[in-house]
């Protein structure tokens, strides 16, 4: 919500300050909204003030130290200039407190505004009175908040502020927020509080979990009856990792809140405050020298191996489905006898999917969508059987914002696919942050998770998923010699997922079709598609007897456009054909003549059914009505191909119609469309060997009965044949 101080006070920095090109201060929008660009332009307007040439975005260690050495203090007496105090009565209004009328004077409105904050901080006792300190200053000239935000925990407010007031006076402990909301400035806050009571100097103190931090955590138990600052630290930690427990001396109530957390993440229960706990509490890995029962790796698992994990303990085995790289990692895939090897040492496997998933931009619904199709393609491959969990992949220290955008939807069409098309679970492999929004998201039934990524911002304040399977912890060695050594990452197991200890034989993939080979043919084979068309009166453009004027208008598009699309969308008709086993012209060729003949008669039916005018009518890509799509999304749950809620033509019409507009429904149900068609013509659902005769019916059928619909066969079988031209001469490099 925009505020009228805070548009003056971005007035005062573009009234003072308008040569910012030289200065670096940027001009800011006067919309009364606080943001970081606001507080950057302050920021610079502050070292300004203060004579540093050299101006950043940064309340870096040069601005705090020039405020310590010039001024001590800032306040009434040692406030050096009025477009000084200005500056300072502007950061306030943009952290929500009253700076007095920006005037330059440092009145009683600004002390008063000045106490709030230092109490607000946890720092009024530490800096009783109306004095900004240096650390202040920096805490004030951020985004973070020292009020309970929307939704946060007043408990946790309060530690935030028992840590500022109790360790500001340390030389690297800053201003944390103060706002109810565990985060990774305040996990590190926690370290360096735990380094300082253990007595670690400043210089030596880091916030680090280091050797010496760890050495120091063994002997400091905490147990029933402790009381004062470890007591402190140590429900404060379980806290901060949602655990209702009081702030303060460790009572019967922690200790049961102790039992119920080492229970969940799988530490000998104990009700005590041990290493194990502790470390558990403050750093995302844990104690890396716990025992683990799962392990993930990259090299192929050979009975030696085998027998090396098993005589370790392990018991469960994550490998992966399928390696994009030929040359990377030449073991990354699981390898053939592979997981006969695993059953035969009494091991149990579950399987990981990956490709890129190495930043945001890799992920989409529409990726999503095909890596779940890879993936059931290869789980099939390799011999998973029904029920087996697949873990996709989030490699990467994926941003709050980056999961909502990217993450979540990409796992929607993960989902979508494997709940429609396969018997198989959807897990996912990432951070903490990442596996808990996709829980919650209910995209996902288990978690694995990437703890050893300690510093990333989706581990660093984010407590253990709720529904996590496997806790990966330390890479570490089992086995010896030559032979028998295997690098593994070591897993602690939760017991949600218990992999796979039978397998199938295997499905196959020979003759399959591939994604088309978009360099060596694309050009040709649109040159083939537009000769082909021309040849049975469908030109570039218009047609039909309608103007290129009104064709185009009105919603019509070129051979080269109705191409394209079917083209952009490769990935889908590969999967669905490869899925159903069957060929991808047989799915292409039908939706790429429906968009070419889109025509101003089919906008007009879309814009009637919108509007109420009509029940159904055929629509999207692949021109659909909603009631067939109903009857062979119907047939195809019946047969086992699909799994699903069966759909009804009483109720659902106008649902379906609406998803038709999704052109991945779309084309999947055309890929449907086509296998319920064979069924209505009697004739043998259609395999990569279906005879051109049978072709030629299904895409006549696609179109309905009688001479039209013969006529539309005959003329998409052309189509149909041009099209699986280049996808065989992509299927045979």
């Amino acid at each position: 919500m925009a505020d009228e101080m805070v548009r003056l006070a971005q007035r005062f920095v573009n009234t003072t300050y308008g040569n910012g090109a030289t200065l670096g201060i940027s001009k800011l929008d006067e919309n009364g909204i606080t943001g970081w660009t606001t507080m950057y332009a302050l920021t610079r307007a502050l070292q300004y003030e203060m004579g540093i040439t050299s101006l950043s975005d940064s309340f870096g260690p040069t601005t705090l130290s020039t405020i310590g050495a010039k001024y001590g203090k800032l306040d009434e007496t040692t406030v050096p200039s009025a477009n000084f105090c200005r500056v300072i009565q502007s950061a306030l209004y943009c952290k929500g407190y009253d700076g007095g009328e920006i005037d330059g004077t440092y009145n009683s409105r600004v002390k008063a505004a000045v106490e709030k904050l230092n109490q607000n901080m946890g720092l009024s006792v530490t800096y009783p009175g109306s004095s900004l300190w240096p650390k202040v200053v920096k805490g004030l000239f951020n985004m973070d908040a020292y009020v309970t935000v929307g939704g946060g925990s007043d408990t946790i407010r309060s530690i935030q502020q028992w840590l500022n007031g109790r360790y500001i006076l340390r030389k690297d402990f800053y201003v944390i927020p103060c706002d109810g909301y565990h985060s990774r400035d305040v996990a590190k806050s926690m370290l360096f509080a735990i380094q300082y009571e253990l007595g670690m100097a400043d210089g030596t103190a880091n916030g680090v979990f280091g050797p010496g931090t760890q050495t120091g955590l063994k002997s400091h138990t905490v147990s029933a009856g402790t009381t004062g600052t470890w007591a402190q630290l140590f429900t404060a930690a379980m806290i901060l990792n949602k655990r209702s427990v009081p702030f303060g001396s460790f009572t019967a109530e922690v200790k049961a809140g102790v039992q119920s957390f080492q229970s969940f993440v799988k530490l000998p229960i104990t009700g005590v405050g041990d290493f194990a706990t502790w470390a558990s509490l403050l750093v995302s890995y844990g104690d890396q020298t716990r025992s683990g029962t799962a392990c993930d790796g990259v090299t192929m698992i050979t009975p030696s191996r085998a027998q090396a994990l098993k005589a370790a303990g392990y018991q469960y085995v994550g490998r992966y489905l399928f390696n994009p790289s030929s040359t990377s990692l030449p073991e990354k895939q699981i390898q053939p006898g592979e997981l006969a090897t695993i059953k035969e040492a009494g091991l149990r496997c579950f399987p990981i999917f990956q490709t890129w998933s190495r930043s945001a931009d890799y992920f989409s619904y529409n990726q999503g969508t095909s890596d779940a199709f890879k993936a059931i393609e290869w789980a099939q491959y390799h011999g998973f059987k029904a029920g087996t969990i697949i873990y996709f992949a989030v490699d990467y220290d994926a941003m709050d914002g980056e999961v909502t955008q990217y993450i979540v939807p990409h796992f929607r069409g993960v989902m979508r696919t494997i709940g429609e098309n396969s018997s198989y679970g959807v897990g996912v492999y990432g951070p903490r942050n990442v596996c808990q929004r996709i829980a919650d998201a209910g995209y996902s039934a288990t978690s694995m998770v990437s703890d050893m990524s300690s510093g990333f911002s989706g581990n660093l304040g984010y407590p253990m998923p709720t529904n996590w399977a496997f806790d990966q912890i330390a890479t570490v060695t089992v086995g010896s010699g030559t032979s028998g050594a295997i690098e593994i990452d070591k897993n602690v197991a939760s017991g949600r997922d218990i992999g796979q200890g039978d397998f199938n034989a295997g499905s196959y993939t020979n003759d399959v079709d591939v994604d088309l080979n978009k360099t060596a043919y694309r050009n040709a084979m649109l040159k083939d598609v537009q000769n082909y068309l021309t040849s049975i009166g469908v030109p570039e453009t218009g047609g039909d007897g309608w103007s290129d004027k009104d064709w185009a208008t009105l919603g019509g598009i070129s051979t080269t456009k109705a191409y394209d699309l079917v083209v952009g969308a490769d990935w889908l008709f590969t999967s669905l054909a490869r899925q159903l086993k069957i060929r991808k012209a047989l799915i292409q060729a039908p939706v790429m003549w429906e968009l070419r003949k889109l025509n101003p008669l089919d906008v007009a039916a879309d814009e009637a059914v919108k509007a109420g005018l009509k029940d159904d009518c055929s629509t999207g890509w692949g021109q659909i009505f909603a009631w067939v799509t109903i009857d062979a999304r119907n047939y195809c749950l019946q047969q086992g191909i699909i799994n699903g809620t069966p759909l009804s033509k009483a109720t659902d019409i106008r649902a379906v119609w609406d998803d038709l507009q999704d052109p991945t429904y779309n084309i999947r149900s055309v890929a449907y469309l086509t296998l319920y068609n064979a069924h209505q013509l009697g004739i043998a659902r259609p395999s990569l060997t279906t005879s051109p005769a049978e072709t030629q019916s299904l895409l006549a059928r696609y179109n309905g009965t009688g001479d039209a619909a013969a006529q539309y066969g005959r003329e998409l079988l052309g189509l149909y044949n041009v099209l699986e031209n280049y996808n065989k001469l992509s299927r045979s490099k």
